[in-house]
């Protein structure tokens, strides 16, 4: 624990914002069916989600994509064939459950990628907050609103930048339940 601890803290990166890019829909799509040419039937979906997923705020310019699998097990025996497409195995990085990838060219990060297997509660949590900010648009901008406060105050560090929005994204997920449960 206190090693995935250390690659995580080394893992911080500098935060900027950039505008909204309507080519990352694209980008997703094609690093999914990318993702798909190696995982075969065991991929369910990949799922655009993240900032870059929501049109007309600013993100960070990497997309993060959470792709479905219907098992842990035969992701992890495709693991060198991940690797293979230049991703960065990171492991669970802190989240029970989770594959969690990297994708760099040219010293940029460009892909995060969360593996789930299907029946994880995250999956929902994440296409809720998608979904609850896409039909949204006010609180999309309250969003964005966030995360230009923790770029600022957290420019060279991604852990404490997303560590400084983590409690208005606590509070709009349970919105976004709340909302997606019809209430």
């Amino acid at each position: 624990m206190a090693d995935e601890r250390a690659a995580r803290i080394a893992d911080a990166t500098r935060v900027w914002l950039a505008p909204h890019y309507p080519a990352w829909k694209e980008m997703a799509a094609a690093e999914g069916a990318r993702l798909g040419s190696v995982l075969g039937e065991n991929l369910i979906a990949a799922h655009h989600i993240g900032s870059t997923a929501i049109p007309g705020i600013a993100a960070k310019p990497v997309v993060d994509l959470m792709p479905v699998v219907r098992s842990l097990e035969g992701l992890e025996a495709r693991r060198a064939d991940i690797e293979a497409l230049g991703y960065l195995w990171r492991g669970a990085f802190g989240i029970e459950g989770r594959r969690y990838c990297i994708l760099e060219r040219n010293g940029k990060r460009v892909f995060h990628v969360h593996f789930y297997a299907e029946g994880n509660a995250n999956i929902a949590r994440q296409l809720a907050f998608r979904d609850f900010l896409l039909a949204h648009p006010d609180e999309a901008q309250a969003y964005e609103t966030t995360k230009r406060k923790a770029a600022a105050a957290h420019p060279d560090n991604s852990m404490a930048y997303n560590d400084h929005k983590s409690g208005w994204i606590r509070a709009c997920l349970e919105r976004a339940n709340a909302w997606s449960a019809g209430g």
